[in-house]
């Protein structure tokens, strides 16, 4: 059966037919498909260069926003911080012994640390991409799942930690239980189920608001990717529309 392009004004059914029947009129239809879609090749570096900084700025300020609220990251199981190695598994086992209400206000607290201290990063992370240079732009747009994440963890992790510290460092003092948490942590360490590094939870807490933070810039640059459309920008649809 011959096959007509539905959208296009210039083949016919009756055109597809005359050039041979379905088998040319496919290719010539996949060829008028091929012609109409820009490569990452004929894409201006201009086009490039502001189309993922539109992207990424949208998906970073959007990350903020979801991360940046209560139960920003305590209700969201994808990044919801837990208690560090095997501090974990025996939190459950003390919440079997009557310590849960102390448990889990550790690990509330550690969410809420988070979740505060991720709006403070909003301006760097809005920096980062207004700055970014070509490179950047066309190393992203042509890179896997994974770009994203690369160029903000390069570009931004060390600011940030200086900045999300102290404020995930108060958060936690409030509750009271850091001290309490730093001896307990340090005498895992010496036991081999945490590493050092993990016994200091602020340090700790603050890597994992990182990560977190990182994984969700990624996940909305990645909607952006699968459907360009869908965000109702021309430069978007123009730019991550191109293979």
């Amino acid at each position: 059966m011959p096959i007509s392009p539905s959208n296009t004004s210039c083949m016919t059914r009756r055109q597809c037919h005359r050039w041979g029947g379905g088998a040319i009129g496919a290719l010539l239809l996949g060829a008028w498909q091929q012609a109409q879609a820009l490569s990452l090749g004929q894409l201006t570096q201009a086009d490039a260069s502001s189309g993922v900084k539109l992207a990424l700025s949208q998906g970073a300020q959007a990350a903020v926003a979801l991360l940046g609220r209560p139960d920003g990251f305590l209700a969201n199981p994808s990044v919801r911080i837990p208690l560090p190695g095997h501090l974990d598994s025996a939190a459950r086992l003390l919440k079997s012994f009557g310590q849960g209400k102390r448990i889990t206000e550790l690990e509330t607290s550690i969410n809420r640390a988070a979740e505060a201290a991720v709006p403070m990063g909003r301006d760097l992370l809005v920096n980062a991409v207004q700055t970014m240079n070509i490179g950047d732009a066309k190393k992203i747009l042509a890179g896997g799942d994974n770009a994203v994440t690369a160029f903000f963890a390069e570009k931004t992790r060390a600011p940030l930690g200086t900045r999300f510290l102290p404020v995930v460092k108060k958060a936690i003092e409030q509750v009271g239980l850091a001290q309490q948490y730093s001896q307990f942590a340090g005498k895992a360490a010496g036991l081999g189920l945490i590493s050092a590094q993990d016994a200091d939870l602020p340090q700790y807490v603050t890597g994992k608001t990182l990560d977190g933070l990182f994984l969700m810039i990624g996940e909305e640059e990645r909607k952006i990717r699968r459907d360009p459309v869908g965000t109702g920008s021309a430069l978007l649809q123009k730019v991550f529309g191109a293979r």
